[in-house]
């Protein structure tokens, strides 16, 4: 069974975009090859990403979409778009839809966000690991990670790594 991680940079204070959506604030903290926290080695452990509407729309108007190109992708959207190349909406049974697709064979999922999506998937235990970037940045409003949560979950923290960039990178598994 493949695992559904959570691979998610958040503001300081549990924001994981604008009040618009919007993550320029992200802009200063770039992947590099470098300064990648992990990511380049994240992304060869999947094949398959799981996004809600306002994160594929947000990437599509950065026309960033191009870097998973080679990664199924599943958008969780109100509205169905039709099938675009490697992109596909699940509009209905979400979480029976989401299940299929964790007893495929293959790779582990990214479970991408938005937060939305990412507590509806808490609720329905769904998510095996939490890698999370907590970015040096205060946003003060904006789009939280964890809104409003329906059920407690424990966490066991895996790793910590500090980068000089400021960002601290935890990885969290979920306690059985």
């Amino acid at each position: 069974m493949k695992k559904i991680i959570l691979y998610i940079a958040v503001s300081i204070d549990g924001r994981i975009a604008e009040p618009d959506g919007g993550i320029e604030w992200l802009s200063e903290f770039p992947i590099t090859k470098e300064m990648n926290y992990g990511y380049k080695e994240f992304m060869a452990s999947i094949d398959t990403i799981i996004m809600g509407g306002r994160s594929w729309r947000e990437l599509s108007n950065m026309d960033a979409m191009g870097a998973y190109a080679n990664k199924a992708v599943y958008v969780v959207s109100r509205h169905d778009w039709g099938e675009k190349g490697n992109i596909k909406f699940i509009t209905e049974n979400v979480i029976g839809r989401i299940v299929d697709l964790r007893n495929e064979t293959g790779k582990d999922i990214w479970l991408f966000g938005g937060g939305e999506l990412v507590s509806m998937l808490l609720a329905a235990d769904l998510v095996d690991k939490m890698r999370i970037a907590y970015i040096p940045v205060v946003l003060g409003k904006g789009v939280p990670l964890f809104p409003e949560q329906p059920k407690e979950s424990k966490w066991e923290l895996i790793e910590s790594k500090n980068y000089s960039s400021g960002i601290i990178m935890v990885e969290y598994q979920k306690k059985e």
